[in-house]
């Protein structure tokens, strides 16, 4: 492979791979992408390609809006909507799209996933968006663009800043999640996926749980991402 895009073909193979090895993907539902601002483009898994036939040199480079720029295969059928992302929120840099069963359970309860402890504080401050179903005429149109306008709107509706909270339900959907790189909206895939299974599990437990106090939510996410951080190495 020869490509100029070579390396960022190879970062999205490795992302769609790895959301695969981390069990949030059915058969050939979900992908990754990995975007590249210096070259306006972005990589995408190709649509319908099984994960075990998956090559790096399958990964579909499109522009911003859309436009295929290099790639024989049909690219994921969510990449309008990862353009429309990128396009509007300039500093994100990699988007992955899964149908984990947690996630999409709670994307399908239509309810926002509460901070129940300190896991979900652990990564973020606010309980878990849910967007509203998408409207008829957004259906109508151009549906995986406007999914894009979708989760937009249920940020700027709920006052919710996408640098903060890298991750979304699409109500009746299933997740997005975003990050600095590929790597990293994998990651995010993965902590959405442990922390709705958590909260599933609370309300079984206990129906009438309790958010988790705001002091231990402040204390878990400053001690991880607040300026005197000591978490880690």
């Amino acid at each position: 492979m020869s490509s100029i895009y070579k390396d960022l073909k190879q970062e999205c193979y490795e992302a769609n791979m790895q959301l695969n090895a981390l069990g949030l993907v059915i058969y050939t539902f979900g992908n990754v992408s990995a975007v590249d601002r210096t070259k306006g483009v972005f990589a995408i898994k190709p649509s319908g390609v099984p994960y075990e036939l998956l090559k790096p040199e399958d990964i579909v480079i499109l522009d911003f809006d859309a436009n295929v720029i290099e790639g024989t295969m049909r690219p994921s059928s969510d990449t309008k909507t990862h353009a429309y992302l990128y396009k509007n929120w300039n500093d994100i840099g990699g988007i992955a799209h899964t149908h984990a069963t947690y996630s999409v359970a709670w994307a399908q309860s239509l309810l926002d996933i509460p901070i129940f402890g300190t896991t979900h504080a652990d990564h973020l401050t606010a309980d878990i968006p849910c967007a509203s179903p998408i409207s008829d005429e957004l259906i109508k149109g151009n549906y995986e663009h406007n999914t894009g306008i979708q989760i937009l709107d249920c940020f700027k509706n709920k006052g919710l800043s996408h640098k903060e909270i890298e991750m979304v339900l699409i109500g009746n959907h299933g997740p997005f999640t975003w990050g600095k790189d590929a790597s990293k909206a994998v990651y995010n895939s993965k902590v959405l996926e442990v922390v709705a299974q958590m909260a599933y599990l609370t309300l079984q437990i206990n129906p009438n749980a309790l958010r988790l106090k705001d002091s231990l939510i402040k204390k878990h996410y400053e001690r991880k991402h607040g300026k005197d951080s000591y978490y880690g190495q």
